[in-house]
C-alpha cells in the first residue's frame, strides 16, 4: 500500500480473514468519543496490500469525510485507485461507526473479495 493510505491514528488493529486478505482499522478518540477512523478491506497482491473497500470518517483533512453531515460511505478500489463509492447506508452515529462498517466487511467480505479477485485476474482458490 503506498503511503497515501490512512496513517496516523492513535490505535490500529488488523484482523486477519484468509491469507491473501485482511481486515485494517485505525481509530482516533477524545475522551472517549471517536474523532476519526478508517475500516478498510485489503488484499495481500504483488508484494504489497491493497485497499479493496474503505470507510472512513476524518473531517479535519481537505479530502476528509465527515459522517456526521455526509452519511457513511464506502470507497470501492479497482487498480489501486478509488474506482466507486458506495452511499446507501443507513444513518450511523459516529461512535457506533468503525463496529458497523467491520461487522458489514466481515459480513460481505467474501461477494466483495470475488469481484475483487476478477477485477484483477486472480484465482480465487489461491485465498
Amino acid at each position: 500500500m503506498d503511503d497515501d493510505g490512512p496513517q496516523g491514528y492513535e490505535q490500529e488493529f488488523t484482523t486477519v480473514i484468509n491469507r491473501r486478505s485482511q481486515i485494517r482499522i485505525g481509530l482516533s478518540t477524545e475522551k472517549g468519543d471517536v474523532t476519526r477512523f478508517f475500516v478498510q478491506l485489503e488484499y495481500w497482491r504483488e508484494g504489497d496490500w491493497m485497499e479493496v473497500v474503505r470507510f472512513d470518517h476524518n473531517p479535519n483533512t481537505e479530502f476528509g469525510h465527515d459522517i456526521t453531515e455526509d452519511g457513511l460511505h464506502m470507497d470501492i478500489y479497482r487498480d489501486g485507485e478509488k474506482y466507486r463509492v458506495r452511499e446507501d447506508f443507513p444513518a450511523v452515529k459516529l461512535n457506533r461507526a468503525p463496529r458497523y462498517c467491520t461487522v458489514y466487511i466481515r459480513e460481505h467480505a467474501d461477494r466483495i473479495l470475488r469481484r475483487f479477485e476478477k477485477w484483477h485476474n486472480v484465482n480465487a482458490n489461491d485465498r
